[in-house]
C-alpha cells in the first residue's frame, strides 16, 4: 500500500468512554490504612511516653554536673532507686501529677518538676557536718559536687521516701530545707543529656558511699 494511500485513510471516531469510579471497596481500604497508621502512632507516642520522659534542666542547682537549659531523657522503668542516682520528681509541696496527663506528655505548668541526686534511701540517717555528708556515719565520697555544703543538719528517712540534694549544695532547694521526698513522686531516672548535642553525656551513678 502507497504511502498516500495510508494518509488518506479516515482517522478512527472517538468514543466517549466512562470515567472509572474509585470501587466502594477501595475508599473504604484507604481510610482504614489511614486509621490504622495514625493509632500506630499514638500507641508508639503513648508506649514512649510510658517508659521515658524528657525534662529540661531549669536553674543551677546541679551544677557542675548538669548546666541551665540541658535536656536529660529519663527512665520510669527503674523500680529502685540508688544512693548517687540523679532523679526527676515533682516535689511533695506540690500536688502529684495524674498518670494520664504523665503519658500524654502534658504537665501541670503551674507546678514544676525538680531533678536532684539520691543521697539516702529508706532507713537511712543523712547527716550534714563540717562540709561533709554523712550516710549513717559513713562520709560520702562526692567528687560532682560544686563546693561543700555551709550548712549542718542531720534527717532520718522514713519508709517509702528518699533524700535528695542538689549537687550545687548552697544554691538548691531540696531535702536538707524541706524534708524528704515520697519515692511515689519520682518520675524517674535521669540517664542522659541528649541536648544540646555538644553536651551529650551518659549519666552514670557514682559510687559515693564504700559497701560495708
Amino acid at each position: 500500500m502507497a504511502a498516500e494511500d495510508l494518509l488518506a485513510e479516515p482517522l478512527p471516531e472517538k468514543t466517549n468512554q466512562p470515567i472509572k469510579q474509585v470501587p466502594q471497596d477501595s475508599l473504604r481500604r484507604f481510610l482504614l490504612d489511614i486509621l490504622e497508621t495514625v493509632g500506630l502512632a499514638v500507641l508508639l507516642f503513648l508506649v514512649i511516653n510510658a517508659v521515658s520522659a524528657r525534662a529540661r534542666v531549669d536553674g543551677y542547682s546541679m551544677l557542675p554536673t548538669l548546666k541551665n537549659n540541658q535536656y536529660v531523657l529519663v527512665d520510669r522503668l527503674v523500680l529502685h532507686y540508688q544512693r548517687g542516682d540523679i532523679i526527676v520528681f515533682r516535689p511533695p509541696m506540690y500536688p502529684a501529677e495524674s498518670t494520664i496527663r504523665r503519658l500524654l506528655g502534658m504537665p501541670n505548668s503551674q507546678y514544676e518538676d525538680y531533678i536532684k541526686r539520691v543521697i539516702g534511701l529508706p532507713g537511712d540517717t543523712v547527716k550534714v557536718e563540717n562540709g561533709t555528708v554523712y550516710v549513717n556515719g559513713n562520709a560520702l565520697n562526692e567528687p560532682y559536687i560544686a563546693a561543700a555544703p555551709a550548712y549542718s543538719g542531720e534527717w532520718t528517712v522514713p519508709a517509702g521516701q528518699l533524700f535528695v540534694m542538689g549537687d550545687n549544695r548552697n544554691d538548691s532547694s531540696d531535702s536538707h530545707s524541706w524534708g524528704t521526698l515520697p519515692i511515689e513522686n519520682v518520675l524517674g531516672k535521669a540517664i542522659l543529656v541528649y541536648w544540646p548535642f555538644s553536651d551529650w553525656t551518659v549519666l552514670r551513678t557514682p559510687v559515693v558511699m564504700a559497701a560495708h
